[in-house]
């Protein structure tokens, strides 16, 4: 098997303005914020980010690095509302596609099967339809065997990505990954829906450490999606990555206070994007 092993700046060199991104986790939880550090201090731009949005979102938009985000929230999870993204809608500084989180699984589920939309129920006689331009319905070539009538359908579009990037408790060198905590959060379509995919974990181990008894339905990341695979220890960070750590509750409100101001914004940006990756290692462990 192929030694998939690379680095984070390797990972964000294979970006490129423009790229429409998925980026895993759900709210603040197991989001791959060394990656999202690293894009933050590229000169990449105009990003399309594909997202159950957390601070992942909010970071990059504050910086100008998004031309668009498509999402089904955008939270902090402790703190309901992301303010930096609140901030980028309010101010109209991205586009957005705002989605049912139904809708969005069905989306990344289309692109990963490789079909253009798939039907749903749901979103119909909703805003979401009626004001978005890129949501059509469509009627069903069944008819109902007991009415005879056909359907409008919603017809949610595949989600398709250009790369994936999702961050794991455990993976194997050939990209094989594992979650450890309560929920995949759909890290796996994210994988399946996209050209290329990029996985950071806290530990790289034996293949056969993803393979002991009773953890078999924790290892739904399939070497045959990722193109590459990063040992990156709290590469979660400040989002949670349980059992391995909580979310840092006291870093998440420094930066969700951030927003209140250009002024605070300034301060912890530069605090945070400064230190380099030893450095900010030292400040996650000890605080």
């Amino acid at each position: 098997m192929a030694d998939k092993r690379t680095t984070i700046e390797e990972v964000v060199g294979e970006l490129r303005d423009g790229m429409t991104i998925g980026i895993g986790g759900w709210g603040s939880r197991r989001k791959p914020m060394a990656l999202v550090r690293a894009i933050a201090r590229s000169p990449l731009r105009d990003l399309t980010l594909v997202s159950y949005g957390g601070p992942d979102v909010g970071i990059l938009c504050a910086l100008g690095k998004v031309r668009k985000v498509v999402f089904a929230f955008v939270s902090l999870d402790s703190i309901p509302l992301e303010p930096h993204f609140r901030n980028a809608m309010q101010t109209g500084a991205v586009e957005t596609l705002q989605l049912d989180e139904g809708m969005f699984l069905l989306g990344l589920q289309a692109a990963a099967w490789r079909v253009p939309f798939l039907p749903t129920r749901v979103g119909l006689g909703s805003d979401v339809v009626a004001r978005q331009d890129e949501i059509h319905t469509v009627i069903s070539p069944y008819a109902d065997p007991d009415t005879g009538e056909t359907d409008e359908l919603v017809a949610m579009p595949a989600l398709r990505l250009d790369v994936a990037l999702v961050h794991q408790n455990r993976a194997d060198a050939s990209g094989n990954a594992q979650f450890l905590g309560p929920d995949l959060y759909f890290d796996d379509l994210m994988c399946q829906a996209a050209k290329r995919s990029f996985v950071t974990c806290e530990r790289i181990v034996d293949t056969g450490d993803l393979l002991k008894e009773g953890t078999h339905h924790t290892l739904r990341i399939s070497r045959l999606w990722t193109d590459g695979v990063v040992e990156t220890p709290n590469g979660a960070h400040f989002t949670s990555c349980v059992p391995d750590y909580e979310r840092d509750e006291a870093f998440q409100r420094s930066y969700a206070a951030s927003a209140k101001s250009p002024e605070a914004w300034a301060e912890w940006r530069t605090a945070w994007l400064d230190l380099d990756e030893d450095g900010y290692q030292q400040k996650v462990t000890t605080g």
